[in-house]
């Protein structure tokens, strides 16, 4: 019997041949920037595009990503970006940052970016704490979550309360498209692909400042097991940080 064999998996152009993976097991980094780079074929335009790395995971791109890559200091991706894209209008622009950087230390950044109305995409990582430095407590660590620098869980007393940062920038008047979505299932990965595309679709149009969250796991800031933190995502995370499109400009003006 003649065997049929189809291949439907293959490195994305976006990707270097031979690249080290700098993650730690189960992060969720991998599966983020695995469709973006996957969009970015879809749409004809990675070799056009400038990817905004700072401090933070982010900054590993350049080991295995196959794109222009611009660092900045910690937080200052937005305003970086913002440069570059001028400078070089009819380059694709984007930040790629975790919620440590761009809703903790650079949230002011981020946020005039979006009042502005810059045509570029912002793609934030939120794994509720700073997981590079050592998983200290960010702006969006949950209520009762034990960080290294929040011992007994997050006490609002202390520390305040996490910042909702999709539902804030929805707010900006430059934002064009707002989104939230997770990666911890099949079914979430698919729908975070499709809200990242629709973002870079909005920038290839020029419309204006798009923004996607995606709620991703890390397992070794949390403690937890890579299957444990996909769970802690579902049934934890998502409960504060809401999945959901808290904006599309383009969408309702159709």
């Amino acid at each position: 019997m003649k065997q049929i064999i189809q291949k439907v998996f293959k490195r994305p152009k976006a990707y270097k041949e031979n690249y080290n993976y700098p993650f730690c097991a189960g992060c969720g980094h991998g599966v983020v920037l695995r469709l973006i780079a996957e969009v970015l074929e879809e749409l004809g335009v990675y070799e056009n595009t400038i990817a905004t790395a700072s401090v933070g995971c982010s900054i590993n791109l350049d080991k295995f990503y196959n794109l222009d890559i611009v660092g900045a200091d910690h937080g200052r991706a937005p305003c970086v970006a913002t440069g570059v894209k001028r400078a070089k209008p009819d380059k694709i622009v984007f930040t790629y940052q975790g919620d440590g950087d761009a809703a903790t230390i650079g949230f002011n950044e981020l946020i005039h970016t979006a009042l502005r109305g810059e045509n570029i995409t912002t793609i934030c990582v939120n794994n509720t704490n700073f997981g590079m430095t050592g998983g200290q407590a960010s702006a969006t660590t949950i209520l009762g979550q034990v960080t290294a620098t929040t011992k007994y869980g997050r006490n609002p007393k202390v520390s305040g309360y996490p910042a909702r940062i999709s539902e804030m920038i929805a707010n900006c008047e430059g934002a064009i498209y707002v989104a939230r979505v997770a990666i911890f299932s099949p079914q979430s990965i698919i729908k975070a692909k499709a809200a990242i595309k629709k973002a870079f679709e909005y920038q290839i149009k020029g419309l204006g400042f798009s923004f996607v969250e995606v709620i991703a796991a890390c397992p070794t800031g949390w403690k937890l097991k890579p299957v444990e933190a996909l769970k802690y995502i579902k049934d934890e995370v998502t409960k504060v940080h809401k999945l959901g499109v808290f904006k599309d400009l383009a969408e309702s003006m159709a």
